[in-house]
């Protein structure tokens, strides 16, 4: 998998993969990365790439030209690309869709800034527009970070062990249940007794019940869906 970064800033971004998971990933040749500024190929002799709003408005929006050159150079080099947008209108992204784009040879993320990206290029270039949650953040590199590492995790070979995605939050629909490790008790709170009897069978239908409460108690609309699910079978 490659994944490009269209950003103003690339030095935000660069850093996150050169450690842990993603680094390895890295080493091992089952990701790679590029960065390219769309300055680099604005016309303009300060190599200036941000507008005034046509119709007023406060703010600046990222040019149409520097940026439709920058996606041209790109599918001129990868036909195959495909080019998602970060933009608080956007789908927001889900586990389904980190597993479904993991199955794509090249993702270029465009990252926008200032007030966002004239809606033409979006138009021209968007394969798919997504949002990480309802809110507003200075750019869209923090959100194109969220989808790499999300879709990274779901290409075979990047987790040192593939079966820890079985149990992940969002499989099935339902959060991952409460995990717990060594001492047994800690500050006079103790792990389920149930857990130390090695009976695998009981502690998985125990986890799948503490999943269950965990989805009600935070999350009652998967909740919601789950139990709707259900009561269709």
């Amino acid at each position: 998998m490659k994944f490009s970064f269209v950003t103003l800033f690339c030095e935000l971004i660069s850093p996150y993969f050169n450690h842990s998971i993603l680094s390895r990933a890295k080493n091992a040749n089952l990701i790679t990365t590029d960065f390219i500024n769309p300055r680099d190929f604005s016309l303009d002799i300060h190599k200036k790439v941000d507008e005034y709003m046509i119709g007023g408005g406060a703010g600046l929006l990222i040019a149409p030209q520097p940026l439709n050159d920058t996606l041209n150079f790109i599918k001129s080099t990868n036909k195959s690309t495909h080019f998602v947008f970060l933009t608080p209108v956007g789908k927001k992204f889900s586990q389904n869709d980190a597993k479904r784009l993991a199955k794509k040879e090249h993702i270029c993320f465009v990252c926008g800034r200032y007030e966002g990206i004239d809606e033409r290029v979006i138009e021209k270039w968007a394969d798919e527009v997504f949002s990480i949650g309802d809110f507003i953040l200075t750019g869209g590199e923090l959100g194109a970070l969220c989808l790499a590492d999300a879709i990274s995790r779901n290409i075979k070979g990047v987790l040192g062990n593939d079966e820890s995605l079985e149990v992940e939050s969002f499989e099935d629909g339902i959060l991952e249940a409460p995990s717990f490790t060594k001492p047994n008790v800690f500050e006079n709170f103790s792990i389920v007794s149930e857990f130390l009897k090695g009976n695998h069978a009981k502690i998985r239908d125990l986890k799948n019940d503490m999943a269950r409460c965990k989805t009600k108690f935070f999350r009652p609309d998967l909740y919601k869906k789950l139990s709707s699910n259900k009561e269709k079978i």
